[in-house]
């Protein structure tokens, strides 16, 4: 008789859902999908694999089949319809009409609260107005002199790292950006290079950590079993760790100006981002702890693996590799100066092999969407509302309708002889009214770290079977290198 009166009430249930997701259901059969999905299930067993290598397997066929059927398909995971895209058209369409995250994103981000990362639209958009003259080259040609201090240190702890065989690039890369990001952005010095096992460095990479292995336990997701488990007091544990040093930091920050009140100052000093906010916002500290906790994870992962994926490709593409460095000794000569604001306009191929380094291995391989009301399409189709959105990053820059043949080459010089054939081709900053507002900051910290680095080192990969061949790959948060960036350095000297 209970399993009866479940039965019936299971299909009650389904026969309602049906009929309220009767417009997704149509739109969807207008998309083929290769792909085999469980029933009620749809892709929830697939996408959810037991490691991260596994798991971007799982997410490289999405984009495979995306491109194999001509840039867009449908697929289910339990209730919700993903409409997964890598069209630089549709795309381009979505990410200017729809502006909210979506829920799944917001939990891989859940680290940063209301940040304008993934801040509903409401929040984002106020906020979204005062952090983009922040990231104007006015105030930002000032951090290059940080940049250049730290991309100094970080060589100093690979030439003691590079007589020891092959190592980690991303292990030491990670630490530069987070000092930079906290000299830049806070004003302090962090010290992560010269001290890698201090808290502040522990906390973050395992938060990391620990959001990756809730995203792969779907049980997980739901916060008030989230709640109960030992993993949730762990993150809070590291949260409180990161807060806590940013509204220090907050708190010394508002006395300091406070004390300052009525000083002439030198216009040329260097004003981190977080007095900026302060001057020119009226942000409480929550605010400011949430936006700069953004500043603080994006500036840190991003830009590393972003420098990380660049430097083993030009590892496995010597010629490459040696054309940048003849970049650099037009620009540099033979000296071993510190970069400078000046030089980095003049490092135009490095810059293209940074863009094609994102084309290719984009560290944030998908934007998701959460579409809130029904949108027409370029093809005259209407999006539901109610469908999420993955725009898939990955396929769209090896989509080669817009690439070319060789889209999955590595061949910087694509940058140079051609423009791009669709603004939202190339979506390694995203596109549309929440694209990147600190693109420029980031693409100064990478050329600063990897224009030093060439002129120390020729990167070589840790075998000879390597050369010319993809990267092997991994996704937790972000995607990243299955051998952790694994490289051999030899002294130019």
């Amino acid at each position: 008789m209970i399993v009866q009166l479940f039965m019936c009430v299971l299909l009650i249930y389904l026969a309602i859902w049906r009929w309220k997701a009767r417009h997704r259901i149509a739109f969807a059969k207008h998309f083929k999908n290769d792909i085999k999905a469980v029933p009620l299930l749809g892709l929830h067993v697939i996408a959810n694999c037991k490691t991260d290598h596994d798991r971007w397997k799982a997410i490289k066929m999405f984009a495979d089949e995306t491109l194999k059927q001509g840039g867009a398909i449908c697929a289910w995971n339990l209730h919700i319809l993903y409409f997964l895209v890598a069209d630089p058209v549709i795309s381009e369409c979505i990410m200017k009409s729809c502006l909210e995250k979506a829920d799944a994103m917001k939990l891989t981000l859940s680290i940063v609260g209301n940040g304008s990362a993934v801040a509903d639209v409401p929040i984002w958009r106020p906020r979204r107005k005062i952090l983009v003259p922040i990231f104007s080259p006015k105030y930002l040609m000032h951090f290059e002199k940080v940049f250049s201090k730290q991309s100094m240190i970080l060589m100093q702890q690979l030439k003691k790292a590079a007589s020891q065989g092959q190592l980690s690039m991303s292990k030491y890369v990670t630490r530069y950006t987070m000092d930079s990001v906290c000299e830049t952005a806070l004003g302090v010095e962090a010290h992560a290079q010269s001290n890698p096992d201090q808290k502040l460095h522990h906390a973050f990479l395992n938060s990391c950590r620990l959001i990756s292995d809730r995203i792969i336990k779907p049980w997980l997701h739901f916060t008030p079993i989230y709640k109960l488990t030992a993993d949730y007091k762990e993150f809070m544990g590291y949260v409180d760790t990161i807060y806590s040093f940013i509204q220090d930091v907050i708190t010394a920050k508002r006395k300091d100006l406070a004390a300052k009140n009525n000083v002439v100052e030198d216009e040329d000093r260097l004003k981190p981002i977080l007095e900026l906010m302060l001057e020119t916002s009226g942000y409480s500290d929550t605010t400011l702890i949430e936006e700069t906790v953004v500043i603080f994870t994006a500036g840190t992962d991003t830009s590393a693996l972003a420098t990380s994926f660049t430097s083993v490709l030009l590892a496995r593409h010597p010629e490459i590799q040696e054309k940048v460095y003849q970049e650099l000794t037009q620009v540099f000569g033979d000296s071993k100066r510190p970069v400078q604001f000046e030089d980095l306009h003049h490092l135009k191929y490095l810059e293209c092999v940074i863009k094609e380094s994102l084309r290719l291995y984009p560290p944030a391989p998908f934007v998701l969407r959460k579409i809130d009301k029904d949108l027409e399409l370029p093809n005259g189709l209407t999006l539901p509302k109610g469908t999420s959105v993955i725009n898939n990053v990955y396929a769209t820059h090896r989509n080669p309708a817009y690439w070319g043949d060789d889209a999955d080459q590595f061949r910087p010089e694509r940058f140079i002889d051609t423009p791009l054939t669709h603004p939202a081709a190339f979506l390694a900053f995203s596109t549309g009214p929440r694209n990147c507002i600190a693109y420029r900051y980031a693409m100064m910290s990478m050329k600063t770290a990897l224009s030093t680095l060439l002129r120390h080192f020729r990167v070589l990969p840790i075998s000879e079977e390597e050369l010319g061949q993809p990267i092997d790959l991994k996704f937790d948060i972000m995607l990243r290198a299955n051998d952790d960036f694994q490289v051999k350095l030899e002294p130019r000297n």
